[in-house]
């Protein structure tokens, strides 16, 4: 039985680099969009312009993840993320340059919009590329026994980033302007570009180079839908945020059912986010290799409850409190989930697994707001809550129930068989 160190994947120099390239790329992806969406509503003040921003990143985001996946297995990967930083940076720039004075004063909104669609669907290219070359970089950047803890530590530090850069963006927007904000996520992109050289090329571990474009998406998606543990936590992770999330829908609770107006807007998100971190870590110290199947279907479980309860709650402090619950057990399935996919993901497939697991997500986060939206208009958010977070138990107890393998994973003999190897 190998002993579990919470800081084992930081015992590794280049994975410390990594983990403060992320964190500056999540943080200024996340404060770039927030300032996006209130640069485009100021100057539209339509609201079905913000849903044109979620589109133009989504759509290549979802239907270039397998090719991307491809090219992510057949390509070095410092090299690659390299090149995704690179061409973030000019995104920046971008977006950067067409909120000056200059632009502003002598460019039609029309134009300006245009503009700033073009750069969102550049980085929705981007992002399809950015998930398998980050999921297949840190598995060359510590040694499998330390997959789990390395998981650990990467979904923590994008949570936080994700969390802390949307709050910021609102905060400098009042502050120091939208353009001198995307000043500032200009500058921390070129920051991670720097850095990013630090990291030493590794090796190209798909040994079948020759293997065309449809024979390579083809393996890809074989090995995920064939492999029930994989599919089973991709489709878990899927179903929580597309029937269970509320995220898109706050605003009306804080508004019209909790009367707690803006700052207990911020309340709600600030509860769902500080639960899910503050788990992130503490799965640091308490290892979830053991049971890890029961832990999945648990959390999932959890989330579902959760849920039930805020969408049935009237009393703010509860709402709060049902939301903290549902952050952690979205931060245990995150962690379980990731852990699985890096220690049962072969090593030539990883670009393209992880092209997988970018569409489920991808798709879920996009398509979940999208239901949220049309389910509380149909039903009152309320109750469409309630009805979502319904689905979502009876989806894991059917997979719980359906899916064997899933449910008896453990994951211990993974780690002690790969040990060894280590060492």
């Amino acid at each position: 039985m190998i002993k579990n160190d919470p800081y084992a994947a930081l015992r590794f120099r280049e994975f410390n680099i990594f983990l403060v390239v992320r964190f500056a790329l999540v943080f200024a992806w996340s404060m770039q969009f927030v300032v996006i969406e209130w640069q485009v509503y100021s100057l539209t003040e339509d609201p079905l312009s913000l849903g044109i921003i979620g589109l133009c990143e989504f759509l290549p985001a979802f239907f270039l993840a397998p090719f991307a996946g491809h090219i992510v297995d057949q390509k070095e990967k410092r090299n690659l993320f390299t090149l995704c930083i690179a061409l973030f940076s000019i995104i920046s720039f971008g977006l950067f340059w067409l909120t000056s004075e200059y632009v502003v004063s002598s460019w039609n909104t029309s134009n300006i919009l245009i503009a700033i669609y073009a750069l969102v669907f550049f980085g929705g290219v981007l992002r399809a590329f950015f998930g398998p070359t980050i999921f297949s970089l840190i598995a060359l950047l510590v040694p499998k026994k330390a997959y789990p803890n390395a998981a650990t530590w990467s979904s923590s530090t994008w949570k936080g980033a994700n969390v802390f850069g949307a709050l910021c963006g609102g905060f400098f927007i009042a502050w120091i302007t939208v353009h001198y904000t995307l000043g500032i996520i200009f500058f921390l992109v070129l920051l991670s570009l720097v850095l990013v050289l630090r990291i030493s090329k590794k090796p190209v571990l798909n040994k079948d180079s020759k293997e065309s474009v449809r024979e390579s998406l083809k393996a890809g998606l074989s090995f995920v839908f064939n492999d029930k543990v994989i599919l089973g936590a991709l489709t878990l992770d899927m179903i929580a945020v597309l029937f269970g999330g509320a995220v898109a829908i706050f605003a009306v609770f804080a508004k019209d059912i909790l009367d707690a107006g803006p700052k207990g807007f911020g309340l709600l998100n600030a509860a769902l986010s500080s639960g899910s971190i503050i788990t992130m870590l503490a799965t640091t110290y308490l290892p979830i290799t053991k049971n890890t199947g029961k832990k999945l279907l648990i959390s999932v479980f959890g989330f579902g409850v959760c849920m039930i309860v805020f969408g049935a709650s009237k009393i703010l402090w509860l709402s709060v409190l049902a939301l903290f619950f549902s952050g952690v057990f979205d931060g245990i399935s995150m962690v379980v989930r990731q852990t699985i996919l890096q220690l049962k993901t072969p090593d030539a497939m990883r670009g393209r697994v992880g092209a997988v697991n970018s569409m489920f997500v991808g798709s879920s986060n996009e398509l979940g707001a999208l239901e949220s939206g049309i389910a509380a208009r149909i039903f009152g958010a309320p109750l469409a809550v309630v009805l979502g977070g319904s689905m979502t138990l009876i989806i894991v107890t059917i997979i719980g129930i359906k899916n064997r393998p899933l449910r008896q994973l453990d994951l211990r003999d993974d780690i002690e068989l790969h040990g060894a190897e280590d060492i």
